[in-house]
């Protein structure tokens, strides 16, 4: 039964999210070219590059829990992610696994340790507040290369990144009341290798119906992203065109100058809280010294935007795995990382080191980042119809001998 407070602010609530839908839908049919064309740039850029680089780690990491895989790392890492981050060592697959793919795969991969009953729900709730990343292909190839052109802050903006990371994960070890480290009666005594057995038998799926549902799984849920990307792409256009953002930038400018950061890097800081692509092209852009972009990048980095936080937000929805302590998180990440950066930068900017961080970075980082990413733009609409079509023909074919399935 609902006290009077909380009905107050359920049905506060509803109006709210009424207002909100109904402006964006006027919004839509008031502006519908520019609204196009903010739908088009976010299916582009799903099309093009969050599809086909997120499925493989997708579809991996879904036969590597078929196959028993993360327990046995769950039993090689128990002794590194319980005393760091109060985890079972199964978290080392999903950290490992978060930070080469980017966001949102830590978000999955904790979901997925959770329905197979691996972590408990305050267990799940720390360990997907650290294990979200960007992934370092886009740090490098798109922001540093492609935004910045100077491959050598993307070693500045990466170091910042995950070492920020790494301190969530310490702050957030003690969020909630649970144990962190089992007495040793109830340690696991069975080997890594008898655990990724054992684990491999009770899954019992043969291989190519772990295929079959990796492909599967993986397709629906970039389908969802993609789904959240086109959204806020829309979103934050019209809120742009409305001058939402624009009034909102002219008041952020002040608090901004009590960091000492100019004003101009206002609006793309804005957008940055929306959309990660956006916010980082767009502070590149700013009429600004290169520190003070790199920290307001660093943050955006961070931070990873609503449209990031929606599909963390739809992924842990399946689950009890509440999203509140994962926004507290980035809200931490978006904080060390931009103090992180503040401090690295004078000490590997400096006129000495930068000469020869810039070579070094120029010659071991910026042609292959940049050629991978070339790739993967030219390439990965291919890959993304190849998928769609193998997934269609796989849920047709599975439909077709069992007509009962929906």
């Amino acid at each position: 039964m609902e006290t009077g407070d909380t009905m107050k602010w359920s049905v506060t609530k509803s109006v709210f999210l009424a207002i909100c839908g109904v402006t964006l839908a006027i919004s839509v049919m008031i502006f519908p070219k520019q609204s196009f064309e903010a739908s088009l740039t976010g299916l582009k850029m799903w099309w093009d590059v969050v599809f086909p680089s997120l499925l493989p780690f997708f579809i991996l990491s879904e036969l590597l829990i078929g196959f028993g895989v993360v327990h046995f790392v769950g039993v090689l890492f128990e002794p590194l992610m319980r005393p760091l981050f109060k985890v079972p060592g199964a978290g080392g697959f999903v950290w490992a696994m978060g930070l080469s793919s980017g966001f949102p795969a830590g978000a999955k991969l904790t979901s997925r340790l959770w329905q197979e009953k691996v972590i408990t729900t305050t267990e799940a709730e720390r360990l997907v507040s650290f294990t979200n990343s960007s992934n370092p292909l886009f740090i490098f190839g798109a922001v540093s290369v492609g935004f910045f052109k100077d491959p050598a802050l993307g070693i500045i903006l990466a170091l910042a990144h995950y070492i920020g990371n790494f301190f969530v994960g310490l702050t957030m070890r003690f969020h909630g009341n649970e144990p962190g480290t089992p007495q040793p009666e109830q340690r696991e005594k069975r080997s890594p290798l008898q655990k990724m057995h054992e684990a491999r038998i009770n899954d019992g799926r043969p291989i190519g119906k772990l295929l079959g549902d990796a492909i599967q799984s993986s397709t629906t849920t970039l389908l969802a992203i993609g789904g959240f990307i086109i959204l806020f792409s829309v979103i934050n256009k019209v809120l742009t065109l409305l001058l939402v953002t624009p009034l909102v930038a002219e008041g952020l400018g002040h608090i901004l100058s009590i960091f000492s950061l100019p004003d101009s890097l206002s609006t793309p800081f804005i957008n940055g809280l929306f959309e990660i692509t956006t916010g980082s092209r767009l502070t590149s852009l700013a009429s600004s010294s290169l520190f003070a972009k790199c920290i307001i990048a660093s943050f955006i980095l961070a931070f990873s935007g609503f449209s990031v936080q929606a599909q963390v937000a739809s992924i842990l929805a399946e689950t009890n795995i509440r999203f509140s302590p994962f926004f507290a998180a980035r809200l931490l990440h978006g904080l060390f990382a931009s103090v992180l950066a503040a401090i690295l930068f004078p000490i590997l900017y400096a006129k000495e080191t930068n000469a020869a961080i810039t070579t070094w970075a120029t010659t071991h980082l910026s042609a292959s980042t940049d050629s991978l990413w070339a790739f993967v733009v030219q390439g990965g609409a291919y890959v993304t119809l190849g998928t769609l079509v193998c997934s269609i023909l796989l849920w047709g074919l599975r439909h077709s001998k069992n007509p009962r399935l929906h």
